[in-house]
This record gives C-alpha cells, structure tokens and sequence, in this order.
C-alpha cells in the first residue's frame, strides 16, 4: 500500500514539474520579443556603433518588428497593436521624462524631449508579451467586467500623471482593481491541461516579472533613475507595486481589442464541466 502511495505521489510530482515547466517555455516563448529587445541593448552596451546608440536601437526595434511580422511570428494585425503601446509608451515617456522621474543621458538623433524614439518599444515589448501569451496559452476570462476593470485601469493610468501634483491613490487605486476583478479568472492551455487563476494575480505575477526587467534594463543602461545617476542601483522595490498597476492597462487594452469570441472562455452545455471548476 505504501510502495503504491509513494508511486503516485512521485508519478503526480512528475507530472506537475513536466506542466510547470511546459508553462514556463511558453511563457518564454511569449517573451521572444522583449528578448529580442533586451539583446538588442545588451549588443549595443558593449559592440562599437557608427551611430548613437538610441538611434541604432530605433533601427533595430523596426528590423526585429519586421522580422517578427515577416516569420508571422505576428500577425499584422497584432504588429498594429504593438505598434500602439508603442505610440502610448512614447507619450507617457515625454512626460514622465519632463517631470524628472527618468532621463536618456546618451546622445541621438532621434530624440525628442529628451526621449529617444526608441524608448516606446519598451512598451511595445509589453504589449508584444500580452498579445502572445493569450494566443499561445489560449487566454479566456469568465467574471470579467470590462467597464468596471476598464474604469480603474484609466484612473490608474491618470494617476500616474497626476500625481506629480495631487496626492498618489495608487493604494486605493490597487484596491479598487482587486474589487473590480473579484471573481475574474483566466483560463490558459498548458499542454492537455485547462487551468485558471484568478485575473488579480495574474496582475501581480506579471508586475514582479517587469520589475526584474527594469533592473536589468536600467543595468544595460535602457534608461537611467535620478539615484542611478553616479552608479547603477537596484531600482526600488516599489516600482514593482507600479508595474503591477501599469500591467492592468496593457491587459485592458488588448482584452479590448480582443473580438469577444477571443476574449471569453465559452459556456459548456447544459450538465457540462465548467473548465477549470475544480480549482485546476
């Protein structure tokens, strides 16, 4: 009875390290072109140019997006949307750039405001990362309140403007997320398996992952904090609260654009299993 006991637990604890392991290539998978973007600054940090470092990560931006679009890698449907984080990534980087919450010391041509153009890839590398994981995974959303979610995701995106002058409710404006979220799940294909979490911490998951991100691109010098000025520092751990915040706004985006057959996880038949009911 116990050589039996122990046989499935090692069979189940083998079958859960295959799925997480499974999940975690497509999730890397889904990350191909912020790795794409973050090879491109680890080159240029260290190979000679014959042009300005922003300005030839600007031209290579376009090439890998190019290529991305030419391998169908993305649709050209979903490069349109990319290139719209990249638009709106680009006018919160003027402003922010303005207020003093970051600088692009380096020279370039292609600066504008003290912002080189391309800085919105950045964000283009977020949207990029979304749009994938939800064809690869098969993202769908059950309890999902579009208006509500969308809401907040604006106020947040406001408050990271306003606060500058009026007082920062990020904290308020986090618990209202989790409020307009409350019962929101989503679901997403690893392998044979239909699994689910709720849509709150998948927010947190993805925050904490982009901050780990923007220690390694302040570190390859993408942009520099004013306490990075003298010396690379680690970036303080409460931009990893606003990533998680910032991260709503790109999902609301592309759940937006998302067709509602993309965007829902169907309804079984009458007596059917709601996918993911059993916790899974």
């Amino acid at each position: 009875m116990h050589i039996v006991s122990g046989r499935r637990i090692r069979g189940r604890a083998a079958r859960a390290m295959a799925l997480l392991l499974r999940f975690a290539w497509l999730q890397a998978w889904s990350c191909a072109f912020a790795a794409g973007i973050f090879a491109g600054l680890a080159a240029s940090a260290v190979v000679p140019l014959p042009l300005p470092r922003y300005d030839a990560l600007l031209i290579y931006g376009i090439a890998l997006t190019a290529l991305f679009w030419a391998l169908r890698l993305e649709t050209g449907r979903e490069v349109a949307a990319i290139l719209g984080f990249h638009v709106v990534g680009l006018a919160f980087e003027l402003f922010k750039v303005r207020m003093g919450s970051w600088s692009y010391p380096g020279d370039a041509w292609t600066k504008i405001g003290g912002v080189p153009l391309y800085s919105g890839f950045m964000y283009a590398a977020v949207g990029s990362y979304v749009v994938r994981a939800w064809k690869l995974l098969d993202l769908r959303l059950t309890g999902y309140r579009p208006l509500a979610t969308g809401v907040v995701a604006a106020l947040i995106y406001a408050n990271f403007l306003t606060h500058h002058w009026w007082p920062d409710a990020r904290v308020l404006l986090a618990a209202g997320m989790v409020a307009a979220t409350w019962g929101a799940w989503v679901h997403y294909t690893v392998g044979v398996e239909r699994l689910r979490m709720p849509l709150a911490l998948s927010f947190v998951l993805i925050g904490f992952f982009l901050w780990v991100a923007e220690n390694i691109s302040t570190l390859l010098g993408a942009w520099t904090y004013p306490d990075q000025s003298v010396a690379w520092a680690m970036v303080h751990p409460a931009k990893f609260g606003a990533w998680a915040l910032l991260v709503t706004v790109s999902f609301v985006l592309v759940a937006a654009w998302k067709r509602p057959g993309e965007r829902l996880e169907p309804v079984p038949p009458v007596g059917g299993a709601v996918p993911g009911a059993d916790g899974r």
